[in-house]
C-alpha cells in the first residue's frame, strides 16, 4: 500500500489549484481542516471508515453529513469524489499537505526554535528577522526548550534543520575525530 502523504499529495495539489482559482484559500483551508478533524476522530475511524458493510460513497456521505454547513458544495464533491477512490482516510494528510502549499503561496513559513534556555523576546526577534532574510518568508515561531541541548538552539523550517546547538557540534566533533 502507498504511504499516505503520496497518495494525499495530487488531492491536496487539486483542492489547492481549485481555491486559488475561485480565490478561496482561507475558506478552503477552514473546511479541510474540519474535514481532517472529522476523519481523524477515533469513534468516526470506528463506526464508520472501518465499516465493511458500508460502501466507499456511503462512508463520504456520513462525513459530509457529520460537517454539515461547515463546508460548501465544492468540498462536500471534493470528500465525495475522495471516498469514491476509497482514499477517506488520507484527508488528514490532504488538509496537511494543503496548509503546506497555501504556505508556500503566501511565502511563509513555520519555524520552530529549540533552545536550551528560554529565550529572551529580543532574541526571537533577532532569529526571526535572520531567517525572513534568509528564507525570503515571513516567519511564524513557535518556541520550545530542550534542557540536554547543553546550549545554543536548532532551528527547524520546513524540511531545513539548523543545528547550532552544543550537544549538535559535539556530536559532529566525535564524527570527525572518529573518522
Amino acid at each position: 500500500m502507498a504511504e499516505t502523504s503520496t497518495i494525499a499529495r495530487p488531492y491536496a495539489k487539486a483542492a489547492f489549484e481549485h481555491a486559488v482559482a475561485k480565490d478561496a484559500l482561507d475558506e478552503w483551508s477552514g473546511m479541510l481542516a474540519r474535514v481532517a478533524q472529522v476523519v481523524g476522530d477515533d469513534d468516526m475511524r470506528a463506526r464508520v471508515l472501518g465499516n465493511p458493510k458500508l460502501s466507499s460513497a456511503q462512508k463520504a456521505d456520513v462525513v459530509v453529513d457529520v460537517c454539515g454547513d461547515a463546508v460548501n458544495d465544492d468540498l462536500k464533491n471534493f470528500v465525495r469524489l475522495v471516498g469514491q477512490k476509497g482514499r477517506l482516510a488520507a484527508l488528514g494528510a490532504i488538509a496537511e499537505q494543503f496548509e503546506v502549499l497555501k504556505a508556500q503561496q503566501e511565502k511563509r513559513v513555520e519555524v520552530e526554535i529549540v533552545s536550551a534556555f528560554p529565550l529572551a523576546e529580543a532574541q526571537e526577534q533577532s532569529l526571526a528577522s535572520a531567517l525572513a532574510k534568509r528564507l525570503n518568508r515571513e516567519i511564524s515561531i513557535t518556541t520550545q526548550v530542550d534542557k540536554t541541548l547543553l546550549g545554543g538552539v536548532i532551528l527547524r523550517a520546513g524540511d531545513t534543520v539548523i543545528d547550532g546547538s552544543v550537544r549538535g557540534r559535539l556530536n559532529r566533533l566525535q564524527e570527525a575525530l572518529s573518522a
